[in-house]
């Protein structure tokens, strides 16, 4: 099933949303990859806040290329989820509601998605070039230190995903498996 949905998301927005449908997405997404996460956690061990409130939000796995003229990013691929799982559960706690990425995530991770309430999407690996074409518009908000790491707020319109894991504890990576899978 397609569906049209607003980031930040409502709780009524992704309520139905299940593994396996297509989702476009025009709102706000945030990027982060590994060094933002580490930064963020190192934050929040302190007490500090996070550089945006997390309440609801999206990351985006993502560090882009260098922007082409007229153009407000460049590549905008996702980056293997995984490497983020260990931060996770703590951000889906404090409120995160959606996640994109590319491939599995633990067992850790697709609990506090179901405890939250929330949703790990995927992007298409290898088509970041197309995606970027749905970011109207990137700045920096964090850690511009870090270059393609840095935290960006992104302003997309019909940015489009696939459900993976849904709050019901449906994880697309298990059941597609079974639908194609033949006894010899």
């Amino acid at each position: 099933m397609e569906k049209q949905i607003q980031a930040p998301l409502l709780e009524e927005e992704i309520r139905d949303l299940r593994a396996g449908d297509y989702v476009y997405i025009t709102g706000t997404l945030y990027t982060a990859r590994d060094a933002a996460h580490k930064r963020m956690q190192e934050a929040l061990d302190r007490g500090e806040d996070l550089p945006f409130d997390i309440r609801g939000q999206v990351i985006y796995y993502m560090g882009p290329s260098p922007a082409r003229e007229g153009r407000p990013i460049g590549s905008a691929g996702p980056t293997t989820a995984s490497r983020m799982d260990k931060y996770a559960p703590r951000l889906l706690d404090l409120g995160l509601k959606g996640m994109v990425g590319k491939g599995k995530r633990t067992r850790e991770v697709l609990d506090a998605v179901v405890r939250n309430k929330a949703v790990y999407f995927a992007a298409v690996g290898g088509a970041g070039a197309l995606l970027s074409k749905r970011i109207l518009k990137a700045e920096v908000i964090a850690y511009e230190d870090l270059g393609t790491e840095a935290i960006r707020k992104l302003s997309v319109e019909n940015f489009p995903v696939i459900v993976v894991a849904d709050r019901f504890g449906n994880n697309l990576y298990e059941t597609a498996i079974g639908e194609y899978r033949t006894e010899v």
